[in-house]
């Protein structure tokens, strides 16, 4: 006879079903985009990529920022602007998305895998710079769910050793490091505002040049390579093809669905915030039995982008993924290491063995969060979760 399932695997639920998250609509942005289609047109570098753009420069206090097609076209506009050639390192975290790295490798650089700390997941900076070598161009560093790195360390070393500072900021819309914009501490940053992020437009990001000698190249690049901005300002009496480029600005639609979202960006964030510290209020008791550990960072800290818990072996992520499956509720894993993968071990190198990667890599979990989510949607969430672990109140 077949073994009977777990008693857990078998508790009734009487909810709807909830989504890992779920794209919203918070204000105006079916006005804003019937709006841009009667401007008259609807490709890139209209009314509204340009309101988009000055919101990110008064709100986060960027030098520029421009609008891109994503996060990834963001970080491929750093890797121009850092001058990456055939056989440059970059200095980067394995326990990040592939764009970090992909965007390196199509220059021909060469990413260079650190490991990450306990507490913050982000890049472990005190292994920086033992991993910098003659051929080293860049440091990347990725704020993981929002959460700052060691940028004050991060930014003296790049200072010593004549490094661009790139921040993969994707997670990062409105976190701050002692009151300064994540994304805006470095040479660049990188937004995304896909569907899954705090500050949606279905595809879409930024990169923000906070190095005034960077920003003239930047609009180059941005426009396909030319100096078309030059010459609508009346710099220049003809527009031409004068670096490499392409075409990396979003559409007028995109850029419209954006602005409604950034008016309400700050309201968004303090929703996350509120549901992170419910997640972290009502789980608690799995840290103080010691049956899982729960974030480090206070929500204040983060931007409620993730929530995320670490369970005690890979094997029991698993049962309990497919515990929450039963109850309707869809929690994922993240990051598979880059330096684990097979092009990250084709294209990159690590630096060390990178334990604290492997470790973590094969035991979070990313519960369900979404800036339409209620209280009672996590309050649903955490009942299942100390379901599994026997925890009933």
């Amino acid at each position: 006879m077949p073994a009977p399932e777990p008693t857990y695997l078998m508790q009734p639920h009487d909810h709807a079903p909830i989504p890992f998250g779920k794209p919203f609509i918070v204000g105006k942005e079916l006005f804003y985009i019937a709006q841009a289609v009667m401007n008259g047109s609807i490709a890139g570098d209209g009314a509204f990529t340009r309101r988009c753009q000055e919101w990110l420069e008064e709100h986060l206090g960027c030098h520029k920022a421009l609008l891109t097609t994503s996060c990834t076209t963001a970080l491929e506009m750093a890797a121009i602007l850092a001058d990456i050639g055939a056989g440059d390192e970059v200095v980067m975290p394995s326990f990040t998305f592939v764009s970090t790295a992909n965007a390196f490798v199509l220059r021909g650089g060469v990413p260079i895998f650190v490991d990450i700390r306990r507490d913050t997941l982000n890049i472990d900076e005190t292994l920086i710079e033992q991993a910098i070598t003659p051929r080293t161009r860049a440091i990347v560093a990725v704020h993981y769910a929002g959460v700052p790195c060691a940028m004050a360390v991060i930014r003296a070393i790049c200072q010593r050793h004549g490094l661009l500072l790139i921040e993969d900021a994707a997670q990062a819309i409105l976190a701050h490091d002692e009151g300064t914009a994540l994304g805006t501490i470095g040479d660049l940053g990188c937004l995304s505002f896909h569907e899954t992020k705090n500050v949606i437009s279905g595809e879409g990001g930024a990169l923000l040049v906070n190095n005034p000698a960077l920003a003239e190249r930047a609009e180059v690049i941005w426009q396909k390579g030319t100096n078309r901005k030059a010459f609508y300002r009346g710099e220049v009496d003809k527009y031409s093809w004068v670096d490499v480029g392409s075409s990396f600005l979003p559409n007028e639609l995109t850029a419209a669905f954006l602005y409604a979202q950034l008016e309400h960006a700050k309201r968004i964030n303090a929703h996350r915030r509120a549901l992170y510290e419910k997640y972290v209020q009502l789980l608690r008791p799995l840290e103080e039995e010691h049956l899982a550990m729960l974030p480090a960072a206070t929500s204040q800290r983060a931007n409620g982008h993730i929530f995320y818990m670490l369970c005690r072996s890979a094997e029991e992520r698993a049962a309990l993924m497919a515990h929450l499956r039963a109850q309707q509720i869809h929690a994922v894993f993240h990051y598979v290491p880059l330096h684990d993968a097979p092009a990250g071990r084709r294209f990159g190198r690590a630096h060390g063995e990178l334990p604290v990667t492997v470790d973590i890599s094969a035991r979070l979990l990313r519960l369900p969060m979404y800036s339409s989510m209620g209280n009672e949607d996590v309050r649903v969430v955490a009942t299942a979760v100390k379901q599994f672990y026997g925890l009933h109140k």
